[in-house]
């Protein structure tokens, strides 16, 4: 059966005014888009008033952790789609730090099928570059891909040889897959928990500097150079890696990137001094010139997209404190309110602008269907509240992780309904939609 929307707003590209317009699905497709003034015939079709509601793309999350198989304590594949539906995601790409490791084209296909029978909305696995992620050998790249793997990344850790990453760059690129770098040199983090800043000394805590992501960057920049390979960048958060991959971009380098919420809203001087182990996250929240530098180089497309490096971990382990505590925050349920409140609402970015780096933007960087609103596109969309104002409680989170250090902030912009391939599978009023 087709469903009518009616009455959706929508983003105007060239101004902040808002249009309204009603958008037909059919066949888990958008079939038309009318004007305001049209009067479609909605006979025999379901219809959704969406009156006072804006319609945008589903969000697209390309850098997420859905835990299974391994960790189910923290997060699963079941619970982590929820989230991600209830956050107006729905396209997420699921990093391979899992136990077993996603290394192997049996693990590729496990992901896939418990996403088909077990998910609610497109589940993208990533698999890893090196086996078990130990930087010692690589795995097979041409199964993998041919198991449905999208890219390459052994994220969670940095891939510590140079010659390594290069001979995983070259075969990608004989593949036409891309890399994905978490970057990280390890001899400078070791036993640090937080960046090195004004919080690591106030509390005589080591701290990881700028240059343990910005060597990986530099380095990784120049092999990408050398081999023709996608490279993208996972959780920018310096101003050294922003100069780097800018420089890289202007001389032809086939690089993007890639910035999460909490490190363009919070620095380390937002860090409670409770030690709260909720603050914490890899890359940790950096110095207030960090987070402004990320802000920029995200509005003039030096780091191209919006992530939410969703990470749930149980409360047991998040109690372990600042020091011992297992990174990550989760993402899904706050990503857009927060960024919408504090960049839409303050009129920093337009509405346009916001969507655009969570929808079309990641989209095309990583070449899907998605992302966009037009006769032929996949029907995977979300209506947003922009008027109510809400305040973040995770107890209310589909995600099994509560670690979050915005519980209590008080956002706009709300999910009210979200739907993937023409099936609505999450509302506001009735939750996750099981049919």
């Amino acid at each position: 059966m087709a469903t009518w929307i009616l009455n959706a707003l929508f983003a105007n590209g060239s101004s902040d005014a808002l249009e309204t317009k009603h958008l037909k699905v059919q066949d888990g497709k958008v079939a038309e888009l009318l004007d305001a003034g049209a009067s479609p015939d909605t006979t025999g079709c379901e219809v959704i008033d969406a009156t006072g509601k804006l319609l945008s793309p589903g969000f697209i999350d390309m850098h997420v952790h859905l835990r299974e198989p391994g960790f189910e304590h923290k997060e699963t594949i079941a619970s982590g789609t929820r989230s991600a539906a209830k956050g107006g995601f729905t396209t997420i790409a699921c990093m391979p730090n899992t136990r077993p490791v996603i290394d192997a084209p049996e693990t590729v296909k496990l992901v896939l099928d418990k996403a088909e029978t077990e998910g609610v909305v497109k589940v993208l696995p990533y698999a890893a570059i090196t086996k078990n992620e130990l930087g010692r050998e690589l795995t097979d790249f041409a199964a993998l891909k041919e198991a449905g793997a999208i890219g390459f990344t052994d994220d969670g850790v940095g891939v510590q040889n140079a010659q390594m990453m290069k001979n995983a760059m070259a075969l990608a690129k004989s593949l036409d897959m891309p890399v994905i770098a978490h970057c990280e040199d390890d001899t400078l983090v070791v036993g640090a928990a937080v960046t090195e800043g004004a919080f690591s000394r106030k509390h005589g805590l080591k701290g990881i500097p700028n240059e343990s992501e910005a060597i990986h960057v530099g380095r990784d920049i120049l092999l990408s150079e050398a081999t023709g390979v996608h490279y993208h960048v996972c959780h920018v958060s310096t101003e050294q890696s922003v100069r780097l991959i800018k420089l890289g971009k202007s001389v032809g380098v086939n690089v993007t990137a890639e910035v999460c919420p909490h490190h363009l809203v919070l620095s380390d001087e937002d860090i409670p001094d409770s030690m709260d182990a909720n603050w914490k996250m890899n890359p940790p929240l950096r110095t207030p010139r960090d987070v402004e530098a990320c802000i920029k180089a995200l509005e003039e497309g030096t780091i191209d997209i919006i992530v939410t490096d969703h990470a749930p971990h149980s409360a047991e382990e998040k109690a372990k404190g600042m020091e011992r505590a297992p990174f990550g925050i989760v993402g899904f349920e706050t990503a857009f309110p927060l960024l919408y409140t504090k960049f839409v609402k303050t009129g920093r970015w337009t509405l346009d602008f916001l969507l655009r780096r969570m929808t079309s933007d990641p989209a095309r960087v990583f070449r899907l269907p998605s992302g966009k609103l037009e006769p032929g596109a996949p029907a995977d969309l979300v209506l947003l509240d922009l008027e109510n104002e809400r305040e973040v409680n995770p107890e209310t989170f589909l995600t099994k992780g509560r670690n979050t250090p915005f519980a209590g902030w008080k956002l706009y912009g709300w999910p009210t309904l979200t739907m993937v391939d023409g099936r609505v599978v999450w509302t506001e009023e009735n939750g996750i939609n099981q049919a």
